[in-house]
């Protein structure tokens, strides 16, 4: 082989692609030809050596040549011969252009070929920097090396018995050698393949136990031990993996017979189920307690992932001022997305978006329509006030259900708007004026206090102060704020504003003689125990509600067994109603006279 090529000092090899089509290319080609007439010049000693090295290599390759003919054994490496102009051809200007294209192949292959011998190490940098002064070097080696070479390799002539030119016989050599090359580096790639391919194939035998493995554990979902427990409180929270063991334990709570670990109790479950989903959901252990009483496990999550997402956004229509199809014609070219609330409302619309704000358009500073939730709908419609009535709504801040009742009754007979916050009853006034409402009067009385001031009302509608558990989308607060004795403190003031609204109900009047208790809550403390509270304490008696949709209230829970007319009462979710959580009841009068051995012991209760 002929020396390698120094990349510092780069010998011009022949004209560039744009001198290919110049005519006398092939005279040029002559200028950087040796030329083989000079004589035979004398070697110096480590030549001499590279000589011997060279003529030992070009056996061991010529042992290594694969036998002539195409098998499955050398498909991988044998490519067809490129086509090679005799010397004596007759060159024409296209024969010329194949010649420089394949020399440019040539000479890129050979600069592969040195690429390679660089990276293998097989030839000492140090005998090259010694030895460039004393022997000219060209693509193929010294001078010398190249006469030698051409005189062992006589045989390798054309079928026709012509010389090659030095330049093919070059090539033809350094083919060889990249072809012994690349039959042994074939031959490592199919041992280093069959290598891979057996560490694949074991890899994925163990994937597959694995997964059989894993899949064996999640059939059964084993309670975290005393070190995994401790280990929790100090290492950061995983809410991936907290998540994923909720869902394994509810459904081995769900299953528990056939799906516990024995051994392990059922409250042992339930306790680390609530402990998940405190710290998942960011409540506090009795908040969450109170839910997980009040709902099935499998409707748990539903509710407490509902309590994360915004409700829709839903206006009223004031049909004392529009109707809805305009109402929503006119928003729409102004360029909000919205549709009909539901079959069950003739007045509501749902805000899907809206390019414009939706609470300062000329639309509601005219006063067409109402920004209220769809849950405060249904307070309304079950009162079902009619025209020229008497009627007190007791705590009617911001406004819109008392604006509701007024539409209903298309501003005949007389509303009394009343609150015990004065700083609230600002955006009532502003509400009344702006809705068009003229039959409506403004107090400021607390409610328990009331009957003392004015009495003998149709109908009365009381949206108590309570907890918020149902409205925990607009007051995420209310996940930690809230404790047992908030729950009992709102319950105890409950029972007397129902108390004292039922006492405002005229039971004589011909129309009417009916109240509606609701609250945003959904704890059973803070509804069915108020309204059973008021059964045992009030003439009165729970009648539907007329909303078609709805849960049932309770009749028994835990503990507790209230009165079986309870069931007609209704129950609204954010998982499965899409609104606010929410309690209507509503009770009819039928006697004005107060028990006074109920009054008595409900002054005991009160004292407690």
């Amino acid at each position: 082989m002929g020396r390698k090529l120094d990349p510092t000092n780069k010998v011009k090899r022949g004209p560039g692609k744009k001198a290919r089509k110049q005519q006398g290319a092939e005279t040029e080609l002559a200028k950087f030809l040796t030329d083989e007439e000079t004589g035979p010049k004398r070697l110096s000693s480590r030549g001499r050596k590279r000589a011997a090295k060279r003529i030992q290599k070009s056996a061991e390759v010529t042992e290594k040549q694969p036998k002539k003919g195409f098998t499955d054994e050398n498909s991988k490496w044998l490519k067809p011969a490129k086509r090679k102009r005799k010397v004596d051809e007759p060159e024409n200007e296209d024969d010329s252009n194949e010649h420089w294209e394949e020399e440019d192949e040539e000479e890129e292959e050979e600069q592969e070929l040195l690429q390679k011998k660089k990276d293998q190490g097989k030839k000492n940098e140090e005998e090259e920097e010694d030895d460039d002064d004393e022997e000219m070097v060209d693509d193929y080696g010294t001078v010398d090396d190249r006469d030698e070479e051409a005189a062992e390799e006589g045989e390798e002539e054309d079928s026709d018995g012509e010389d090659l030119l030095p330049i093919e016989r070059a090539a033809k050599k350094d083919k060889k050698l990249k072809e012994a090359l690349d039959l042994e580096s074939d031959e490592d790639d199919d041992e280093e393949e069959d290598d891979e391919e057996e560490q694949k194939s074991d890899a994925e035998m163990d994937e597959d136990d694995t997964i059989q493995t894993n899949t064996d554990e999640g059939e059964r979902f084993r309670l975290p031990g005393a070190e995994e427990s401790e280990m929790e409180g100090v290492t950061p929270l995983d809410l991936k993996s907290i998540h994923q063991r909720i869902k394994d334990n509810i459904d081995v709570l769900c299953n528990f017979s056939t799906k516990r670990e024995p051994g392990k109790d059922r409250t042992e479950y339930i306790s680390l189920l609530k402990k998940d989903l405190c710290t998942y959901y960011s409540y506090n252990s009795f908040l969450m307690e109170k839910f997980m009483d009040l709902f099935p496990l499998s409707e748990l999550v539903d509710f407490l992932e509902a309590n994360e997402i915004h409700r829709p956004v839903t206006i009223r229509t004031n049909t004392l001022k529009t109707r809805r199809r305009d109402l929503a014609q006119a928003l729409i070219n102004r360029g909000v997305n919205l549709d009909p609330l539901g079959k069950w409302s003739k007045v509501g619309l749902v805000i899907y978006d809206s390019s414009v704000p939706i609470g300062a358009t000329p639309e509601y500073l005219a006063g067409q329509y109402m920004l209220q939730g769809a849950s405060s709908f249904l307070p309304v419609m079950a009162l079902s006030p009619q025209e020229g009535e008497l009627v007190l709504d007791m705590s009617s801040a911001p406004g819109g259900k008392t604006t509701y009742i007024a539409q209903l009754m298309r501003n005949t007979g007389v509303i009394v708007a009343n609150d015990a916050n004065a700083d609230r009853l600002k955006s009532v006034v502003g509400n009344i004026h702006r809705l068009g409402v003229t039959n409506t009067v403004v107090s400021n009385y607390d409610g328990r206090q009331f009957p003392k001031v004015m009495g003998g009302f149709d109908r009365v509608l009381l949206d108590a102060p309570c907890s918020g558990t149902g409205v925990i989308a607009k007051d995420p607060a209310v996940k930690t704020s809230k404790d047992e004795a908030d729950i009992r403190r709102s319950a105890h003031l409950q029972k007397e504003l129902i108390l004292a609204a039922i006492d405002s109900v005229n039971a004589e009047s011909s129309t009417g003689g009916y109240l509606v208790y609701c609250t945003c809550s959904i704890t059973v403390e803070e509804n069915e125990c108020v309204v059973d509270y008021a059964l045992k304490k009030r003439n009165v008696k729970l009648v539907p509600t007329g909303l078609d949709f709805g849960t049932e209230g309770f009749t028994r829970f835990r503990e507790r067994k209230f009165h079986p007319s309870l069931k007609l009462s209704r129950r609204f979710y954010p998982h499965s109603h899409n609104m606010d959580g929410f309690f209507v009841a509503k009770l009819k009068k039928f006697s004005n006279v107060i028990p006074t051995a109920a009054a008595g012991k409900g002054n005991r209760a009160s004292n407690k």
